[in-house]
């Protein structure tokens, strides 16, 4: 079998061929089932699964009311994905509990349907996306189909859920003190405010100020703020993070929301500006090393996916287009940081998908 030459080879490996076609096939299963994995969480199929035990497609169609023939192929999709264990012995499923913990518990911290629903936004903006980039002009967050900003809310909030609270703002030197106390802060891209109202409800003598230029995910953040009881110590305004109100914040966050900015750097140059003589900034981005061959990775994959079809677009719609993409690394971030006048930055933590660092004046 033989091929265009590519580099010194013109021969086309036949094992090779066979391995990368099987990727494709498994990714393109992936991609369908991804609408599965939605229907589940949509019709209570997941729910219905956890904590059942085994369970026959009938039963499952019974208890769900849902039509028993497809019902039996979502299981048999969800069985042939590993989402599910099948027993052939007695033709039943089980949803084990890590795979609740994955597609059932919405508070669990491994919770991933959230995902799911970004991935489907990005479908429905394939064609508006294209033209874009054909043009040369960039794609704003705000141009982005709604369920964009749903799915990038329930993506994040089981792991700001989990680590920052716990974990994030302990790491910070100092910070967790002058929360407890009673400080200023300010969530800058605050999107749908679960950062914000987090923050809120494990510091009520504190005040958070979220801001966003996006006036649709303001709204979402007071109505999310007003539910979970913290709107006496929150406020949302719509402001862009070169321009946020205020002075003398103790703390400034960025929730994995600076490299999608066209101006970075007079992002952070405000924040300083706006800073309490001691006060922090706490940067949270995608985990990621800073050569590109360390990335290469299912994590690295997911994040340099998203940053072609939402970061960089975002980024070149804006003044300036740094174009930071979601894998810019910690040697890059610094730089920014150092540009806009911070002389201490430093890793306070990582996790497998976010890094979680800290600026001061």
């Amino acid at each position: 079998m033989t091929a265009t030459a590519h580099g010194n080879r013109s021969v086309v490996d036949e094992q090779q061929l066979n391995e990368l076609l099987g990727q494709a096939v498994t990714d393109i299963g992936a991609a369908m089932n991804g609408v599965l994995v939605q229907l589940g969480a949509d019709l209570g199929l997941w729910s219905a699964l956890a904590g059942a035990g085994p369970t026959t497609a009938d039963g499952l169609a019974e208890r769900t009311e849902l039509p028993a023939p497809c019902v039996g192929q979502w299981l048999a999709a969800q069985a042939a994905s590993g989402y599910v264990e099948y027993d052939a012995a007695d033709d039943t499923f089980t949803l084990s509990p890590e795979q609740a913990f994955v597609f059932a518990d919405e508070n669990s911290p491994a919770y991933v349907v959230g995902g799911y629903h970004i991935v489907s936004s990005l479908y429905r903006d394939r064609e508006r996306l294209a033209r874009a980039l054909r043009e040369g002009h960039g794609f704003g967050w705000d141009e982005h189909d709604p369920e964009l900003f749903l799915g990038t809310e329930q993506f994040f909030r089981p792991g700001y859920r989990a680590g920052l609270v716990a974990e994030w703002i302990p790491a910070l030197d100092g910070v967790q003190e002058k929360l407890t106390a009673g400080a200023t802060a300010a969530d800058i891209g605050c999107g749908h405010g679960v950062s914000t109202v987090l923050m809120a409800a494990a510091y009520p003598a504190s005040t958070f100020h979220g801001f966003d230029y996006h006036q649709a995910s303001v709204d979402r953040a007071t109505a999310l703020a007003a539910d979970e009881g913290v709107a006496g110590n929150t406020a949302f305004a719509r402001a862009s993070a070169a321009d946020f109100p205020g002075q003398g914040y103790d703390l400034v966050c960025f929730f994995d929301c600076l490299h999608d900015m066209g101006d970075p750097v007079g992002a952070m140059r405000h924040t300083r500006e706006t800073l309490a003589e001691d006060g922090t900034v706490m940067l949270v981005e995608p985990f990621a090393n800073d050569a590109l061959a360390d990335n290469l990775n299912p994590v690295g994959r997911v994040y340099y996916a998203a940053s072609t079809v939402i970061c960089t677009p975002s980024s070149m719609a804006q003044d300036v287009a740094a174009c930071l993409g979601a894998q810019a690394g910690e040697k890059r971030l610094r730089e920014v940081a150092e540009e806009a006048g911070f002389s201490r930055f430093r890793r306070a933590m990582e996790t497998p998908f976010n890094l979680v660092f800290e600026a001061r004046p």
